[in-house]
């Protein structure tokens, strides 16, 4: 037997392989854009197959499919979204035209073929499954649906557990006192619910901040079709796919409020991606601290104790490294590489059609799977369980001549200055230097230089 045959569409004869699911459009993409990123990512796949559902839904309500194409239409992709192994009749590159012309007709072959075998008569990709459609609207509301669930079922979810994490380990270990540092070096003490309640505070912000962005990212091209000014599409098309895609999937959608903006631009993708790039760089200032606090175990500040999670060296026998912090960083970073290349595509809008999509799917559903897999590992697995060194804190805490800052008002900076000096030339307590050189009594001076005292602020 074959393993080809061969199909026609307005271009001539097409070659495919025989068990594709796809057609010759499909195949011709595959064939201009061979190997330079590889297939579009699932998510958007199957984002793409909810808006097809919808469509079908939609125009059958509208009477304008028949209700036995729409139900096989339907009817296969759910076949589709419930069997992994079909994904692979989605091979269209990343790399590819602009409009994302090509994954859409991805979408629409392959269901065309699927609604064709069950129904047991011929099935358009062009006039069934793209009826009221154009990839000029679909793709971009296809890019706003994956990122949405993505940013509703994973991504929020994974910044409300860390925040928690981080809100419950303050609880547990807030009362100790630690050095602070300013420009890594010795500064006022403050204790670590001070310093985890900071880090909360900057992981519920950059959660607020995304989900006041929802509405936008739920607000939905479809219905512009090819310009923007919705031809060939029932006036109603877009209030009923909206309707019927909320139903599908439990958020609310709505059409855009401009459709030649939501086509020609893609600000609300940058904007998304921009607020990715701010958790980005939180989860690095995090996963850093994290890092410095847990450096040594005897060079360093040992402060905690991250948990051990795998041999950190090929040649170092007992050497653990904090793999976690440093995961995270590096998802972080890429959260902002991919944030410049979505800048620089949401600028390629030319006239009614931006043509850099299927790079701003990419990149922005990269950047929401990342930081949703780095938050939950930062809380579950280097927040939730790492140990104080208490005594290292305490002797850390001796030695820091800078708690003379709260002699100021009594013998003035110039004097505690001298007292700091010597302290720290001498290797000595700040309390002792500070007992011989201040004139005050040292019952007085353990009070005023009490660490737990000093992280209340005040005079």
């Amino acid at each position: 037997m074959s393993e080809t045959r061969i199909e026609r569409d307005s271009m001539g004869e097409v070659q495919l392989p025989r068990e594709a699911l796809y057609g010759p459009q499909t195949q011709r993409a595959v064939q201009n854009f061979a190997g330079l990123g590889g297939p579009m990512p699932e998510r958007f796949i199957r984002a793409l197959l909810l808006q097809k559902c919808a469509a079908a839904q939609a125009n059958v309500e509208l009477k304008l499919l028949d209700a036995e194409i729409g139900t096989a239409i339907v009817g296969s992709t759910t076949q589709l979204l419930t069997d992994p192994g079909l994904m692979a009749h989605f091979p269209v590159d990343v790399y590819q035209t602009g409009s994302g012309t090509s994954s859409n007709m991805n979408a629409n072959e392959v269901l065309a073929t699927l609604a064709s075998r069950a129904l047991g008569r011929p099935v358009s990709a062009n006039d069934h499954v793209n009826a009221g459609q154009s990839s000029n609207d679909s793709i971009p509301a296809a890019l706003h649906i994956a990122a949405s669930l993505s940013v509703a079922r994973e991504l929020l979810p994974a910044l409300d557990g860390l925040a928690g994490a981080i809100r419950a380990k303050s609880a547990e270990v807030g009362h100790h006192v630690k050095t602070g540092r300013t420009h890594l070096m010795d500064a006022m003490p403050v204790t670590l619910a001070q310093v985890l309640g900071g880090w909360a505070a900057q992981v519920e912000a950059q959660r607020d901040q995304l989900r006041s962005l929802q509405p936008r990212i739920q607000g939905l091209a479809q219905g512009g079709t090819a310009v923007g000014t919705g031809i060939n599409a029932h006036p109603q098309f877009a209030q009923a796919f909206c309707r019927q895609l909320s139903g599908l999937t439990g958020l609310t959608f709505t059409p855009a409020p401009d459709f030649f903006a939501a086509m020609s631009s893609q600000d609300a993708a940058v904007a998304l991606s921009g607020a990715l790039r701010g958790l980005a760089v939180s989860l690095m200032k995090i996963a850093n601290d994290l890092r410095w606090m847990n450096s040594g175990p005897l060079a360093g500040l040992a402060e905690i104790e991250l948990q051990a999670l795998q041999p950190g060296s090929s040649i170092m026998p007992g050497k653990v490294n904090p793999v976690i912090p440093e995961a995270v960083a590096m998802a972080a970073a890429q959260v902002m590489g991919h944030d410049a290349a979505i800048a620089i595509a949401g600028q390629s809008g030319n006239f009614e059609l931006n043509v850099m999509l299927p790079l701003v799917a990419h990149d922005v559903l990269d950047s929401l799977q990342l930081m949703a897999g780095a938050s939950r590992e930062l809380g579950e697995r280097a927040i939730a369980s790492f140990r104080v060194n208490e005594s290292g804190l305490k002797q850390a805490l001796a030695r820091n001549p800078i708690l003379v800052t709260a002699l100021n008002p009594r013998v003035g900076y110039l004097k505690a200055a001298e007292i700091a000096k010597r302290a720290y030339r001498e290797g000595r307590p700040i309390i002792d230097v500070a007992e011989e050189d201040s004139g005050i009594p040292r019952a007085e001076l353990e009070q005023l230089l009490d660490p737990a005292r000093l992280t209340e602020g005040g005079l």
